[in-house]
């Protein structure tokens, strides 16, 4: 207020002075009004001037006699003084009060100040400006106050200016800009409190997400609108876009797409290829942008002679030149120029010229529009490793690191080897995953210095988790693991989990470099409980009880750079027990025997207790780029086990399982895997129940648990009161496994936008198949074509009543079984019917596809997929929909 007054005041005192000089009078500069007054109590305005030629005396200045500050709460007032030149015994003028004024003004403590003067006493009268109290912020949901907080500068106990809140409004839509919200709107608002305090209030509108409704261009001829859209990362809003980041607006995206479209059209031959103007406007209601390019395309060029000069005494130029991806005639591709750099750039690495410098030199056509190209290899010296550096370490000892390097110092440089180092590093996972190895110029030419630049990130793993799986209804799971322990390299592992069929317990321990030498050790003590089941209309019903005790001791020998051999014995107690109130019956002797009619052959032969030596051997082959999600590579391995070599139970196994990775770009990973085996009993040996192959959910999909292959399926009859049998809904179904199996997969990873790979959002499409097969068929009954069992007489006998070939029941002739002293859960009197089938025994396939999604949700991973059955075998329990959650998958 007190500075639009000073303004207005001088304004008037200007416009007196510019009348009085068009009234022909003469002011002097610097005289006070009052000394144009000529009589006492006269307006000095209205003073005559003098008579012409006559000079008017100035006024004597003023002295500053005393300054007096007045107002101030916070501030000492001889603090406010310092801040002005004003001093006592100074002569006062009002040019010198202005500059006090904007000096005063300038240190943003005071909303008002006024100076006066009185006849020498100067008096400044000061409002300070507040103190801010605290800094509240309504309405924003999309952005969390923790990250607009930071970008505030007004902070409490600060004080208060409108030029740092006006600054930190429009860091509030700065932020809200970055994500795409345009629309957004920030009112400040200002609650006083006592003792000149205020509350800053940011009460911010988000608005709706600004998103691109249109992209138009303008100018191409040869390529539609679709098929340059599709290049660009920008992508218009539409309602299947709904997850996808690509429909807002981006400033630095858009100028992303403008070399994307420029790559596009260079590798299609349009070497002039330009982009005239890129236009981004914002709709009036600010929910929308329309983007405008207007392309420029160009001639379209063919590649010309395509030649290699080679000044490298281990290059022919002219044997270079004939293995070339490119050819005179095709049409001209920059990409592929680029590719073909790195490719010789590549191999003149392998051969040791670290420093191989390759230019394209061109020679364009516009006449016949060919583009000739002459890759020249610069001359540079054969290059050794003088030195390897490794840096960033603090807790990983540096030779975790150097044992991964596939070169040594002394050695010839390799870019082939510096590659596959870097790999075997990331490997580790022990690093960030932006590591490359830098290569530096040594103490000569001949010189290089590797240098691993590493940084380090947490290797302890600590999970607790807790959900639900279709497989094994509820389950719990605790881990704790460290990959790195004392940054030796070596893992340490303890793990257990418990549900409803199965509980665990497991220690683990990995050296990969035993005694430092190129041998790995690993060993496994664990406990596995296990209930196996069976389906009894929807419900589940346990058939038998498998503990497993044992130990697993593996050594492994790398054979090549990418095939490692690697040996084991396992050492397994095992208690396979069923209920005996349930599959049991009592023989002549009064003892409690497997009723084979109750539980199955099989699974009789399975009871008891064994123990199982097993030596096996597998050969690895691996050259993933990333082991837990592959891009790229491939995998495949042969696994031979024999088991009876001590023990109780004896028979060969053999497995073998591959799969391949390809990034199709874009994103889009697309894997084919195939698995299969054979086991096989030996010295008189059966394979039994507990040891076979299944098949089922999850390793193929759309099917149940052990939904695939050899099973027995019994189906209970009623009878009514006509004393006919018919067929009820009722049945049982007991997975028997199978001594041999084949399985594959054909998987599509489709990307999405980065919002939900940040959410850890991985859809797929998938194709499975697989079968197991092979076993002799059980006997069913001693019937023909089925029994039905009445449990007891009256007298406690166990009686079997047996059907006639046409599919009757003969009740009058009964099997009666030894005289008993009856089970408890069977009562007097109570009576099953029911027919057998044995099904599914067969090599061929089963096919199934669908579509699933993985998502490592804030309380674990989670999988879930849909699928359609498009082939099946008799028996076979198929299952569309199953998921996953709180469990590895």
């Amino acid at each position: 207020m007190m500075g639009w007054e000073m303004v207005r005041s001088t304004d008037a005192r200007c416009a007196s002075q510019l009348a009085a000089v068009l009234l022909g009078t003469t002011i002097l500069a610097g005289i006070p009004e009052v000394a144009f007054a000529q009589e006492a109590g006269q307006n000095p305005e209205s003073a005559p001037a003098g008579e012409a030629g006559q000079t008017l005396a100035p006024a004597p200045q003023q002295t500053i006699k005393s300054i007096q500050v007045t107002g101030s709460e916070r501030l000492e007032p001889q603090t406010v003084i310092s801040y002005i030149n004003l001093r006592i015994g100074q002569p006062y003028s009002k040019a010198a009060a202005d500059q006090a004024l904007k000096d005063l003004y300038s240190t943003e403590l005071f909303k008002d100040v006024q100076i006066t003067n009185n006849d020498g006493n100067v008096v400044i009268a000061v409002q300070e400006n507040p103190v801010v109290n605290r800094i509240i912020l309504e309405g924003n949901k999309r952005i969390k106050d923790d990250k607009i907080l930071p970008e505030i500068k007004v902070a409490p106990r600060q004080i208060f200016t409108r030029s740092k809140i006006r600054a930190d409004v429009a860091r509030i839509i700065e932020l809200y800009k970055r994500q795409g919200r345009y629309a957004a709107t920030v009112e400040p608002k200002m609650v006083m409190l006592d003792q000149n305090r205020v509350d800053i209030v940011f009460e911010i509108t988000e608005g709706p997400k600004s998103k691109v409704r249109q992209i138009n261009i303008i100018g191409n001829e040869h390529f539609s609108d679709g098929k340059l859209r599709g290049e660009m990362v920008t992508k218009e809003a539409r309602f299947f876009r709904i997850f996808s980041s690509s429909t807002s607006y981006d400033p630095d995206r858009m100028a992303f797409d403008q070399q994307k479209l420029r790559q596009f059209y260079l590798t299609q031959g349009y070497a002039d290829f330009r982009v005239v103007s890129a236009v981004a406007e914002l709709t009036p209601d600010k929910k929308d942008f329309i983007i405008t390019y207007v392309v420029e395309e160009g001639k379209r060029y063919k590649f010309g002679d395509v030649k290699v000069e080679s000044q490298l005494r281990d290059f022919d130029g002219e044997k270079l030149a004939k293995n070339l991806p490119m050819h005179e005639g095709d049409w001209y591709n920059a990409k592929l120029v680029e590719d073909t750099i790195d490719s010789l750039n590549e191999t003149a690495g392998a051969f040791g010229y670290a420093f191989a410098d390759v230019r394209p030199e061109y020679d364009r056509n516009k006449d016949d529009l060919t583009m000739g190209i002459t890759f020249v290899i610069q001359e540079a010296p054969r290059v050794y490793v003088e030195r390897i550096d490794i840096n960033g370490n603090t807790l990983t000892q540096d030779k975790v690191v150097r044992r991964e390097f596939r070169l040594a110092e002394g050695d010839a440089f390799n870019s082939l080897q510096v590659k596959r180092s870097t790999n075997r590093i990331k490997s580790l996972g022990y690093f960030q995953e932006k590591f490359e190895i830098e290569q530096k110029p040594g103490s000569g030419e001949d010189r290089i210095i590797l240098e691993a630049n590493v940084e380090e990130k947490p290797t302890g793993e600590l999970q607790l988790s807790a959900g639900f799986s279709s497989l094994e209804s509820f389950i719990f799971q605790a881990s704790v693991r460290q990959r790195n322990f004392r940054g030796r390299g070596q893992t340490v592992g303890l793990s257990g989990s418990y549900s409803r069929y199965s509980k665990s317990v497991q220690a683990s321990f990995v050296e990969p470099y035993v005694f430092d030498k190129n041998v790995s050790l690993g060993v496994d003590i664990y406990r596995r409980d296990y209930n196996s089941f069976n389906y009894y209309n929807s419900n589940r019903n346990t058939t038998y009880k498998q503990a497993t005790t044992g130990f697993q001791v593996r050594a492994g020998v790398p054979l090549t750079e990418y095939i490692t051999a690697i040996g084991r014995y396992t050492l397994n107690y095992d208690d396979v027990s069923l209920s005996q109130n349930q599959f049991y019956s009592i023989d002549e002797d009064g003892n409690y025997t497997c009723d084979p009619l109750r539980a199955g052959r099989y699974l009789c032969d399975a009871l008891g207790k064994r123990l199982s030596s097993i030596l096996g051997l597998s050969l690895v082959y691996d050259t993933l780029d990333n082991r837990v999600r592959p891009s790229r590579g491939e995998t495949a391995s042969i696994n031979v086990d024999v088991a009876g070599l001590g023990g109780d139970v004896k028979y060969a196994r053999l497995r073998a399982n591959a799969a391949k990775y390809w990034p199709l770009g874009g994103g889009f990973i697309f894997s084919l895997s195939g698995e299969g085996g054979a086991i096989k009993g030996w010295g008189g040996d059966n394979v039994r129940l507990t040891d076979r192959f299944y098949l089922g959910e999850p390793q193929i999909r759309g099917f149940g648990i052990r939904g695939v292959g050899p099973r027995v399926i019994r189906q209970y009859l009623s009878q009514d009161e006509n004393g006919d049998y018919t067929v009820e809904n009722n049945k049982s179904d007991d997975a028997l496994g199978g001594k041999y199996y084949y399985m594959g997969r054909a998987e599509l990873e489709i990307p999405l936008g980065s919002g939900a790979r940040e959410m850890g959002l991985r859809p797929s499409i998938f194709v499975d198949t697989g079968a197991v097969w092979s076993i002799k068929q059980p006997d069913l009954t001693d019937c023909a074509t089925g029994c039905f069992i009445g449990t007891r007489d009256s007298d406690g006998n166990q009686l079997y009543y047996p059907a006639n070939a046409d599919g009757t029941y003969d009740t009058t002739t009964t099997t009666v079984d030894a005289q008993t002293n009856g089970l408890d859960n069977q009562a007097v009197g109570s009576t099953q019917y029911f027919t057998e089938r044995f099904v599914g025994d067969t090599w061929k396939p089963r096919v199934a596809v669908g579509f699933g999604v993985n998502w490592n949700s804030p309380f674990g991973p989670f999988r879930i997929d849909i699928s359609k059955v498009l082939l099946k075998q008799d028996g076979d329990d198929t299952k569309t929909f199953t998921f996953n959650v709180g469990t590895q998958f």
